[in-house]
C-alpha cells in the first residue's frame, strides 16, 4: 500500500484536517480565551467610575456596548448602575427592566426631581447590576429642560446625591445617551467624568468624531473640567476583511492611547440577545461578543488601575 506522502499528511482527501481548520483554530483560540478570563481577577478602587457612552453617528453598537459592557463588568465583580438616557430606552430593554410609560423613569428624576434611588430596579441578570430606565416620556425632556433652573447639572446632581448615601456604591455608572447633541446629552456629559466612543470598524468610521471631540471640549471648557476621554472601543470588526484591519489601524494611529487592545467582532449572537432581552453575556456567554466585551470590561479596569498606581508613584 502506497504511504502518504508529507504533502498530504494531516489532511482528508487534500484538505486540510479537521483540528487544522481555521474554524477549529478559532475555537481554540477562543477556548484559550475563555480559560484566561475565568482565572483573572481584578482590583477594584472602591471609587464610582461614571462613564458616558456617545457617539453622535447612530449604528456604531453604542447601547449594546453599553449593556454588554455593564454585564462583563459585573460578571467580574464590579457593582454596575446604567443609565438609560436615550427616549428609545433600548438599554432597559436589554436588560429587562420594566419601562412602561407609567414606569418612575429617569425623566421623572430630570423634571420632577424624584430620588435616584426611587427609580432604579436590578436586572434579572444579576444583582450587580441596576439600571436607571427610560420611558417615552423622555422623548419630550428636551423641551422641558429648557425652562429648568440649572438644566444642565440636573443629572449630576441627582447621581452625586444618590452615590453619597446609597450603602452599596456603584463603582461603575455607565450612561446610555442619544446620538445627538441635546439637553439630555450635555447632562450626560455634565455628570461624567469619563467619556467612551464606540467605533465601528467600517468606512466612514471617523466621521463625526472630530464634531464629538469638539462638543468634549466644550464641555469641559464651560461645564466640566474632569471630562476626559478615556476609551475608545472598536466594535463590529471582522476578520474576514482588509478594511476593517485599516480602520482600526487608523483608529489607533490617531488615538494611541484610547483605544482598547480588545476589538468587538461582528457577531449573530451580540445581535440576538436583546430580543431575547438579555446581554449577550447572559444570552451565550461562551460566544466570540461575550468573551470579547468581558476582556474589554477586564481591560477598562485594568487599564485605570494602571493609570492610578503609575500617578500613585509619582
Amino acid at each position: 500500500m502506497e504511504q502518504p506522502n508529507d504533502a498530504t499528511v494531516g489532511t482528508t482527501f487534500g484538505r486540510p484536517a479537521i483540528g487544522d481548520s481555521p474554524i477549529a483554530r478559532e475555537l481554540a483560540d477562543l477556548t484559550a480565551r475563555q480559560r484566561t478570563l475565568d482565572q483573572t481577577t481584578v482590583q477594584l478602587t472602591g471609587r464610582t467610575r461614571v462613564i458616558t457612552v456617545s457617539n453622535q453617528k447612530g449604528g456604531v453598537g453604542k447601547t449594546t456596548s453599553v449593556v454588554n459592557l455593564a454585564a462583563a463588568l459585573a460578571t467580574a465583580g464590579a457593582r454596575v448602575l446604567v443609565i438609560d438616557l436615550d427616549p428609545q430606552g433600548n438599554a432597559s430593554t436589554a436588560l429587562s427592566i420594566t419601562h412602561t410609560a407609567d414606569t418612575p423613569s429617569i425623566y421623572d428624576v430630570l423634571i420632577d426631581e424624584f430620588p435616584m434611588a426611587d427609580i432604579i430596579q436590578t436586572s434579572p441578570e444579576s444583582e450587580l447590576l441596576t439600571c436607571a430606565p427610560s420611558t417615552i416620556h423622555l422623548a419630550g425632556a428636551e423641551i422641558e429642560l429648557v425652562s429648568q433652573v440649572a438644566r444642565e447639572h440636573r443629572l449630576r446632581t441627582a447621581l452625586e446625591t444618590y452615590v453619597d448615601t446609597v450603602e452599596d456604591k456603584p463603582d461603575f455608572v455607565l450612561i446610555d445617551c442619544p446620538p445627538s447633541l441635546g439637553l439630555l446629552t450635555i447632562n450626560a456629559f455634565t455628570a461624567a467624568d469619563e467619556v467612551l466612543i464606540p467605533i465601528q470598524c467600517e468606512y466612514y468610521a471617523l466621521e463625526g468624531l472630530s464634531q464629538l471631540l469638539g462638543n468634549v471640549r466644550m464641555i469641559q471648557k464651560h461645564l466640566n473640567q474632569k471630562l476626559r476621554v478615556s476609551t475608545i472601543l472598536l466594535t463590529m470588526y471582522d476578520a474576514r476583511t482588509r478594511l476593517a484591519q485599516q480602520v482600526a489601524d487608523e483608529v489607533r494611529a490617531h488615538f494611541p492611547s484610547e483605544v482598547l487592545t480588545t476589538v468587538i467582532p461582528r457577531s449573530v449572537r451580540v445581535s440576538e440577545a436583546p430580543s431575547f432581552g438579555q446581554t449577550v453575556i447572559a444570552y451565550d456567554g461562551q460566544s466570540a461578543g461575550a468573551v470579547a466585551y468581558r476582556e474589554a470590561a477586564v481591560e477598562i479596569i485594568q487599564r485605570e488601575n494602571a493609570a492610578a498606581s503609575k500617578e500613585g508613584g509619582a
